[in-house]
């Protein structure tokens, strides 16, 4: 699972199919709501803020 920014939304995704050999879904963080978690603000890759969640 990966909270990243736009920039690093493929990075994410080629990650996440090297390790899982499967396709992940993108879920976009400004739009969905979570009842037992909260996302973290800023992209596992870098300081921007997460906009995506590649699960």
């Amino acid at each position: 699972m990966y909270c990243v920014c736009k920039k690093h939304v493929e990075l994410a995704i080629d990650k996440f199919v090297d390790e899982y050999e499967d396709a992940p879904d993108i879920v976009d963080l400004k739009e969905t709501e979570f009842a037992d978690w909260d996302p973290p603000r800023k992209c596992d890759l870098c300081d921007d803020g997460a906009l995506f969640l590649v699960v």
